[in-house]
């Protein structure tokens, strides 16, 4: 490691971008703290902790219906019909 190396250096890739040199301490430091942040971020998203908390909030309350349905009768269609009408049977 040497101090009198850049920072940051240009990408082999032939791109324009620059990358944090590792040859340098500072560089050494911020590859380690950016790589430290993330995993801490991403364990904070996988836990719901943090600023990624879900807030406790009560159930709303159900609303008032608009249109007032009296009681009526429903059959019950799952019920059995007529004894005397069961499967396999025929009718005199």
């Amino acid at each position: 490691m040497d101090w009198n190396e850049p920072v940051l250096k240009r990408s082999r890739w032939g791109t324009n971008r620059y990358v944090y040199n590792a040859d340098n301490p500072l560089g050494m430091v911020l590859i380690v703290l950016s790589v430290v942040v993330t995993v801490i971020v991403l364990v904070m998203l996988q836990t719901r902790s943090g600023p990624f908390a879900v807030e406790e909030r009560p159930a709303p309350d159900r609303p008032a219906p608009s249109v007032h349905v009296p009681d009526a009768y429903l059959p019950d269609m799952d019920a059995p019909g007529d004894p005397a009408a069961s499967p396999g049977t025929s009718a005199p």
